[in-house]
């Protein structure tokens, strides 16, 4: 009779080190964006040519999926590209450090090349070159600052109120007035009201 042949449930492949001896091979996790998540849309120009390309942020900030749009829209450009973003979309998400991909992308050379208007990146050797260089710019050196920062308005200072302004509240808590001409607060004189500093009255004689 034959030998029974067990097989794990779960597609583990085996791998084999340098001594020659068989390991099980961890299978990789996709960290997937969570369906509401914050995005950065960068416009380029490369050699005369326009583009947009968008990037998902995971909660942390890092990057975790890529989106590139240019040329007429089912071009072969455009497939090309669009292809491309999700090749890396996937590799950011299976855990693919960014590092790694600026390396290999960065410098590439070829057509459409050119100046692309950006004083940190300056002359472009490709698209892939200058996507990649403004990638390691944005996440990597720590120059993309705050990218959803708020900014903070100063609070709004009251401002200075006269004297008769202040005396008129201090004098809602009694039944005094304040002088209509000197400010300062008047006593009753009678029906009517009698300022000690200036001598005029509310009205009585």
């Amino acid at each position: 009779m034959g030998e029974t042949v067990t097989r794990a449930a779960s597609p583990i492949i085996p791998s084999q080190d340098g001594n020659g001896s068989a390991e099980l091979a961890t299978p990789a996790v996709r960290r997937r964006l969570p369906d509401e998540r914050h995005s950065l849309t960068h416009h380029f120009s490369v050699g005369g040519q326009e583009g947009y390309v968008t990037i998902g942020l995971y909660e942390d900030g890092l990057p975790g999926e890529m989106f590139i749009r240019m040329s007429k829209e089912g071009s072969t450009v455009s497939g090309l590209m669009d292809s491309f973003a999700t090749a890396v979309s996937l590799a950011l998400q299976y855990g693919v450090p960014l590092q790694v991909l600026c390396n290999k992308f960065s410098h590439t050379r070829f057509e459409p090349s050119g100046w692309s208007g950006s004083p940190q990146i300056g002359y472009a050797k490709s698209l892939m070159d200058y996507l990649f260089r403004w990638l390691e710019l944005r996440f990597l050196k720590a120059e993309q600052g705050s990218l959803f920062a708020v900014p903070k308005v100063a609070p709004m200072q009251p401002e200075p109120a006269s004297t008769v302004a202040q005396l008129g509240q201090v004098v809602s808590l009694g039944d005094a007035a304040p002088c209509q001409f000197c400010g300062a607060l008047m006593v009753r004189n009678g029906s009517c009201y009698r300022c000690l500093e200036c001598g005029s009255t509310s009205g009585c004689s």
